[in-house]
């Protein structure tokens, strides 16, 4: 089947390379522009633009795949399929309509539909996700579910734990899929949640909160996006793996108390310094 991928993410760019090795390779990749990254805000190409390179793809990225000049080279393809993952952009009328839309959307649609599903999930203390083929419609990840496919949250997954196992998930479904054009069924609204992007206030571990909560925050956040605690003195101690603990039993690492037991902070990253462990950072304070 002909097709054309629209991604921009690591996640996106993992699902490419599996498309791409399939019957289905992508006639064309579509991502976004360049953008500063890093501490030097020197321009840096989307991962998916990386990957269509190395792939050897025709690679496009366009100011908005929306313009008549995007949309033009799409109609060149003529593609059988335009399969969409983690774009991060509004793909809006004519082009909607132009073309069969399929989504992969890591979530239990309609659960978690959004720009954050696998943080949510795991800030949520859900027991599962998983993957859902969807048509693109206008609504957000609102359209017909084609296929789904369950995966457990471990109690010690991580996001970059669990985007690892989805990806592969992901992009062997969008093959069934296009292989086997299965009935997509419309989703029931009643059950959506909304996974809303992260925030910087998402990212502060608040000691009014239970542990438990905030063990979540810091993994569903880590290694990407990163959790943190404002000390007393304003700074802001970058955590990149706690543990919940029962008050009293925070032992040897550093431990700060909250709302119901303790968080022990097992690895930690001081502003413009390495990541090191909790005890190797208090051991620095105390000299």
């Amino acid at each position: 089947m002909r097709t054309v991928f629209l991604g921009t993410s690591e996640f996106a760019a993992a699902v490419l390379r599996i498309l791409a090795a399939s019957a289905h390779r992508p006639s064309l990749v579509i991502t976004r522009p360049d953008r500063p990254r890093g501490r030097g805000r020197q321009l840096a190409p989307p991962p998916v633009a990386e990957a269509a390179r190395a792939l050897d793809i025709e690679l496009d990225q366009p100011a908005s795949v929306n313009d008549d000049d995007a949309r033009a080279r799409i109609a060149e393809i003529t593609p059988e399929a335009i399969c969409v993952c983690a774009f991060g952009a509004l793909i809006k009328e004519p082009l909607l309509s132009d073309h069969l839309m399929l989504n992969v959307h890591p979530s239990l649609l309609p659960r978690w539909r959004g720009a954050a599903p696998i943080e949510r999930a795991i800030m949520a203390g859900d027991e599962q996700t998983g993957v859902s083929i969807m048509r693109v419609t206008a609504g957000l990840d609102s359209g017909p579910v084609c296929a789904q496919v369950a995966e457990p949250i471990r109690p010690d997954d991580t996001y970059g734990v669990l985007a690892g196992r989805l990806q592969p998930l992901g992009g062997e479904l969008l093959i069934r899929v296009l292989d086997d054009s299965p009935r997509c069924r419309d989703q029931d609204d009643a059950l959506a949640a909304y996974a809303e992007k992260i925030t910087p206030e998402d990212r502060r571990l608040d000691p009014s909160r239970p542990a438990a909560e905030l063990e979540r925050v810091v993994r569903a956040l880590s290694p990407h996006v990163g959790a943190y605690i404002e000390l007393d003195d304003g700074m802001r101690l970058g955590v990149t793996w706690a543990r919940a603990v029962a008050a009293g039993e925070g032992g040897r690492p550093p431990a700060i108390a909250c709302a119901d037991g303790e968080l022990q902070l097992l690895s930690v990253k001081p502003p413009g310094r390495r990541e090191m462990s909790g005890e190797e950072w208090l051991r620095g304070l105390r000299r």
